[in-house]
């Protein structure tokens, strides 16, 4: 049976163009008849017509092509879910040129790696964060004090501070808030045992 490629591209918004991820899409060998599109539709919106379309088309053998991985999912959970709708039916996945087959040891474990990609669902609620200020700076809500971080929030500065990677100065500036609320935020989430350097100073 041939392998078929079928194409997705999505923007947030209806001023956006799609034309580059088509353009992208045909480049990597899509048919222009076999790219489905979500117009006006973001990420976190797994209510997505265009891929359902997409995803009711591929087959066994086939490979699902997205020019970046955050046009196809924008939170862990929906790249899970979507990845093993993928495996089940033996459909590869084509991120850009990179293509990762299921049936592959190699391509199991990207699948499997997007069950646990923190990384991924921290670097969105970092871009939340920062368009969240700029919209209350924007409409003068913002006058100087630091926003309050979510309950989820607080548990992935937590989980970063952990990982030993990300300083105080790193972690506030990421998440648009003052060092002092960093601090208060790591007194106040149960961690891994890392101390930071100055708590009590800040507590």
């Amino acid at each position: 049976m041939t392998s078929i490629l079928i194409g997705y591209a999505r923007c947030s918004t209806d001023r956006q163009d799609l034309t580059a991820q088509k353009a992208a899409l045909q480049q990597l060998g899509v048919d222009p008849q076999r790219i489905y599109i979500d117009h006006g539709y973001t990420g976190t919106n797994r209510q997505r017509p265009g891929l359902d379309q997409a995803l009711a088309a591929v087959r066994a053998g086939d490979t699902l092509v997205v020019p970046k991985l955050d046009r196809l999912a924008r939170s862990v959970p929906d790249a899970r879910a979507i990845a093993d709708q993928l495996v089940a039916r033996g459909v590869r996945l084509a991120i850009g040129a990179s293509v990762y087959d299921p049936a592959d040891p190699m391509g199991k474990m990207f699948f499997n790696i997007l069950a646990t990609f923190a990384e991924f669902e921290a670097d969105i609620i970092r871009l939340r964060t920062r368009e969240g200020m700029a919209i209350a700076k924007a409409k003068g809500k913002l006058k100087g004090k630091p926003p309050k971080l979510n309950e989820r929030q607080h548990k992935e500065l937590r989980r970063m501070y952990d990982t030993g990677e990300y300083s105080i100065n790193d972690l506030a500036e990421l998440f648009g808030v003052a060092k002092p609320t960093v601090y208060r935020t790591l007194k106040r989430e149960p961690g891994e045992g890392r101390k930071p350097a100055g708590e009590g100073a800040h507590g």
